[in-house]
């Protein structure tokens, strides 16, 4: 797909994964996401998770239409952003990494001195020439990882976020609830630890003009109506979870609220834990008295039984919360200890 005229999505699409990072529930698969810019010179953003190595290359092979790339830029090491580039320095050997340092070190450590031959190590908020477009790399230490770096394209306004807006759920699926239920639970429980180091990339961004934000997971971004209007007629078969966002507006409100610790809405998350049924049976009463006083957004959760980290998200999102549990083994109960 074609995001302007000289950036194209080349990710790819998951349904075989069951459990995002070995414990988040993904029904509706996840998306790791990858772009090409061409310009005079050519270059890639991140690579994807090895299983789907070969597609992702031969996606990247028809975009190129017999060109090769100049650059393979690496924003994250976690492996579903990372797992690619000896696969594709196998394809191009010619290419020059560019990265910051902290990353050089993981590739080293995760794949082998000397597989990088040709390196760009970049410093934060130096920047690299393609020709048209002028990238600009913005360090973001923690968010998630101490080595992850954004990159800011100032010709066409369009941030590269790396997991920063992203979601849970593959781009070729309709997801019936948007964009937000999922967002927040990627972020509450992937990111959501590191409130501080959000908030320190959210003010960077602020001095930027952004028309579009191009995440490493979920769909594409943008408040550029022109480019909005232009990919819904291109692409009026995809999922509307393909086809963007209006208005970025909301997705910066969002994530400055869950980076700060501030609710979203009112509301009462009651998590329990119960081995006889009586204190879920009190969580269920304070329930209901609260629905007859009024009280709109209840959230009730089962730890032992219900998706942790929605509960999680629940707990972010409403501004009081009720925490209902058992002893066991002269300890907290063993889902509410991990829960809290």
């Amino acid at each position: 797909m074609k995001i302007t005229d000289s950036i194209c999505y080349v990710g790819v699409n998951d349904h075989q994964v069951d459990l995002f990072e070995g414990q988040y529930k993904v029904p509706f698969g996840m998306a790791y996401n990858s772009y090409v810019l061409m310009d005079e010179r050519i270059a890639v953003m991140d690579t994807v998770d090895v299983r789907f190595c070969g597609e992702w290359l031969a996606q990247i092979t028809g975009v190129l239409c017999g060109r090769k790339p100049d650059y393979l830029i690496i924003q994250h090491m976690e492996p579903d952003h990372s797992g690619s580039i000896s696969g594709f320095l196998k394809a191009f050997p010619e290419v020059t990494v560019v990265s910051n340092a902290q990353a050089f070190c993981m590739m080293d450590q995760f794949f082998g001195e000397g597989v990088i031959r040709k390196k760009l190590v970049v410093e934060n908020g130096s920047s690299l020439s393609l020709g048209r477009h002028q990238l600009n790399f913005v360090f973001a230490p923690m968010v998630h990882w101490p080595e992850v770096m954004v990159t800011y394209d100032s010709t066409e306004k369009v941030l590269f976020s790396a997991d920063g807006f992203g979601k849970f759920g593959a781009n070729d699926v309709e997801d019936p609830a948007g964009w937000v239920p999922e967002a927040r639970r990627y972020y509450i429980g992937i990111v959501g630890k590191y409130g501080a180091p959000v908030q320190a990339l959210l003010k960077a961004a602020a001095g930027l003009e952004i028309h579009t934000i191009c995440a490493t997971h979920g769909p594409i971004l943008t408040d550029d109506a022109d480019n909005y209007l232009r990919l819904a007629q291109e692409n009026q078969d995809a999922p509307r979870t393909m086809l963007l966002a209006e208005s970025l507006a909301p997705y910066l409100d969002y994530y400055d609220k869950w980076s700060s610790y501030m609710p979203e809405e009112e509301g009462v998350t009651i998590a329990f834990t119960s081995v006889y049924g009586h204190t879920k049976e009190a969580a269920l009463t304070l329930g209901a008295m609260l629905d007859l006083r009024g009280v709109r957004n209840v959230a009730i959760f089962d730890l032992a039984r219900d998706d942790m980290a929605e509960a999680l998200a629940s707990a972010f999102r409403y501004d009081r919360l009720v925490l209902a549990t058992t002893t066991y083994n002269a300890d907290i109960f063993p889902a509410m200890r991990e829960y809290i």
